[in-house]
């Protein structure tokens, strides 16, 4: 984890000054959630949201200017004052609370929430799923809402060099040279680490973590041009041009944590080596 961080740190600079993230366009009032997430979610005003894997905060931030009591948390701590710094700049967010911490140890340092959130490009990043779903529903408040948009595994097949589907729970490392919100730049720290989790771990850790799954939904789009020639529709998703492969781009997850009184036991998990 520690390489993924020193890639992650070097990043946030890079991510705040980039067109990918236009911060001067959030300032301006912005919206950086899809249609997709804000859809899915609901409404929030009024109501605690912790954003796990926040990267710089944006759509943390975006939550809170449509009325959610906010949290960020990711394990940069340049991330996390950069979030600060933009909270502090923007119209009535200086609420907004950030924490720095690895993400399976949110439990630790957090308090339970309303809603608990997470989206895009967050769990080719984690090594273990089910200690990512245990915190996230400690993290989740009895009888509150979790909710992931994220990017198909299946996706990852289809890039230049293909993520096997079936992982099981191995490293794989790669070197990079640059960054998907500028490509131009170049990076110091090049190596970064990532596991690849199939629809029916991050399924299965989530039961047995004990959430209560309200739907699975996969999707023929997704955030960013992930594979190449992918086209940008109007609403500024991705999808793959006419004539290419139809395959799901991105999934998303609404499940809640049952009152203390309805909570059902957790399902046994199968061996991972027999999952599949």
């Amino acid at each position: 984890m520690e390489p993924n961080q020193r890639l992650w740190d070097e990043r946030v600079p890079i991510h705040v000054a980039s067109d990918f993230y236009d911060v001067e366009g959030f300032l301006a009032g912005r919206c950086t959630l899809g249609a997709l997430e804000r859809e899915e979610v609901g409404p929030v005003e009024g109501r605690s949201l912790l954003h796990l894997q926040c990267h710089f905060g944006l759509d943390t931030l975006s939550w809170a200017r449509r009325g959610a009591r906010v949290t960020g948390l990711d394990f940069s701590s340049v991330g996390v004052q950069a979030a600060r710094e933009l909270a502090a700049r923007g119209v009535n967010l200086a609420a907004a609370r950030f924490v720095q911490s690895e993400v399976t140890l949110a439990h630790e340092v957090v308090e339970p929430h309303d809603i608990v959130f997470t989206s895009w490009g967050v769990l080719g990043w984690l090594p273990d799923i089910d200690a990512w779903a245990r915190a996230a529903f400690a993290c989740c408040r009895p009888g509150g809402l979790f909710y992931i948009a994220e990017i198909h595994p299946v996706a990852w097949l289809f890039e230049a060099t293909p993520c096997p589907y079936f992982g099981r729970g191995r490293r794989f490392t790669e070197q990079t040279e640059s960054t998907y919100a500028d490509r131009s730049a170049s990076l110091a720290n090049t190596t970064e680490h990532f596991w690849c989790h199939t629809l029916g771990e991050i399924l299965s850790a989530l039961l047995s973590a004990g959430f209560v799954l309200e739907y699975v939904r996969e999707h023929p789009f997704c955030c960013n041009d992930i594979l190449p020639g992918m086209v940008k529709n109007d609403d500024g998703t991705w999808r793959q041009p006419d004539g290419g492969v139809d395959i799901p781009l991105a999934f998303s997850v609404r499940a809640h944590r049952p009152n203390e009184a309805q909570t059902p036991p957790s399902p046994r998990r199968p061996p991972r080596t027999l999952q599949g």
